[in-house]
């Protein structure tokens, strides 16, 4: 499907326009197929974009979970005079309350939604240039959606501002955590934590250690891959449940795009340093799976996409806490520049990941019966972000939700 601008779109009022970075052409694309080699060629210019907008990612989740909840891809795409791509909007649309809402693909497994945009575009079009463009964008689009749902918004990212940030947005009710990384290890560690907090870590080391030989491992083979997935999503849906929330993995379709992701290979991978789309990693005591952490890896940034951690005599001595120093250990010896626990709060984020980064969310109707939903759902997002922002009240929140989890065990 194509949607031609109603003009050329000249980027002459910014400050130093590149011939070759002036959008000429607009396309709607409806199957992955279709924008499949335009979206790989920006991905191959490393444009401006978080792991959870490769186009393998989505791709999978598309084929899984997306194309079963009812969602077409509407992958809105800008090219310049010579065809090369500028921009990729990664979008989907479904139908919801009798209209056509477009939202970021990826769903509950993209920690983060962005576009894809050239870096040249992003930097120097600035506020007032990318105003224009998306401005020009979202006019054809009218006649085939209503309104666009945009959240999880990384405000800036890789040291560029978001450019979705130049349009009217509001502050997601969480916010991302990530922290900055070290060559030397030790030094971070010193950094980020007590002596008094490094004793106690030390000695649930030791304890775990007693119960059998501790490992760290990344999974490698299919095989190695498939059993802890196996062990994963056992442990999660046994948390799930004790915290009294549904689990998001008991769907089929959501435990075959994990395990899809899991074993397929990411674009940076090579026979010199073999990875995989989504990277996994364990800590193993003996034979046994203690606690486990999967993770998506782009320009020298690891951003974890889940975890889980055994519960009973294991599970005192705090296994996921003791994966992440390894993890982050491994991390720094391998030169990786940032390490992320994604969205949302919990107190063993501080350690490694002290930064709260703001996150914004865009609701840009496109029609009338647009603008009514927008509203609704500015202001349901509003009061959630009331609500998460008050710890008490947060607290209260979770404390009635391991309560229902409780009672659903009859325990």
């Amino acid at each position: 499907m194509n949607i031609a601008t109603p003009r050329s779109f000249d980027l002459a009022g910014l400050a130093t326009p590149a011939i070759d970075a002036r959008l000429t052409r607009v396309d709607v694309f409806t199957t992955m197929a279709e924008a499949e080699p335009h979206w790989r060629a920006l991905q191959a210019a490393d444009p401006l974009a978080t792991p959870y907008q490769a186009f393998d990612f989505l791709n999978l989740w598309h084929r899984h979970i997306g194309a079963g909840d009812g969602v077409t891809p509407f992958i809105v795409t800008g090219f310049n005079a010579a065809g090369a791509p500028l921009f990729v909007w990664p979008l989907g649309l479904r139908r919801r309350f009798g209209l056509r809402l477009v939202e970021f693909m990826g769903g509950k497994h993209a920690n983060f939604n962005m576009a894809l945009w050239r870096r040249d575009l992003a930097a120097e079009a600035g506020g007032d240039g990318l105003r224009q463009l998306i401005a020009e964008v979202l006019g054809p689009l009218r006649q085939r959606a209503d309104l666009m749902i945009l959240t999880n918004q990384p405000l800036t990212w890789d040291g560029l501002d978001n450019p979705f940030a130049a349009r009217p947005w509001q502050a997601s009710p969480s916010f991302g955590h990530s922290g900055a990384l070290m060559a030397d290890f030790d030094a971070l560690l010193d950094a980020r934590s007590s002596s008094a907090a490094r004793r106690k870590m030390r000695k649930k080391e030791r304890t775990l250690a007693g119960f059998g030989a501790v490992r760290f491992h990344k999974a490698g083979s299919d095989a190695e891959i498939a059993a802890v997935l196996a062990d994963y999503f056992i442990q999660k849906t046994a948390r799930m449940r004790a915290i009294g929330l549904p689990d998001v993995f008991a769907d089929p379709g959501v435990r075959c795009f994990v395990e899809a992701a899991a074993v397929a290979p990411a674009a940076s991978s090579s026979a010199a340093d073999p990875c995989r789309l989504i990277e996994l990693y364990t800590l193993t005591v003996d034979d046994t799976i203690v606690a486990t952490m999967g993770g998506l890896v782009g320009h020298g940034r690891f951003t974890a996409m889940f975890s889980s951690i055994i519960h009973g005599q294991y599970g005192a001595e705090s296994p996921g806490e003791q994966l992440l120093v390894h993890l982050v250990r491994d991390l720094c010896r391998r030169g990786f520049h940032t390490f992320d626990l994604g969205i949302g709060e919990a107190y063993y984020k501080g350690l490694f990941c002290p930064d709260a980064d703001p996150m914004f969310d865009s609701y840009w109707p496109l029609t009338p019966a647009g603008h009514l939903v927008a509203l609704a759902f500015r202001l349901m997002a509003a009061t959630k972000r009331t609500i998460k922002q008050q710890p008490w009240l947060w607290s209260l929140i979770g404390k009635g939700r391991r309560l229902r989890g409780r009672l659903a065990d009859g325990r």
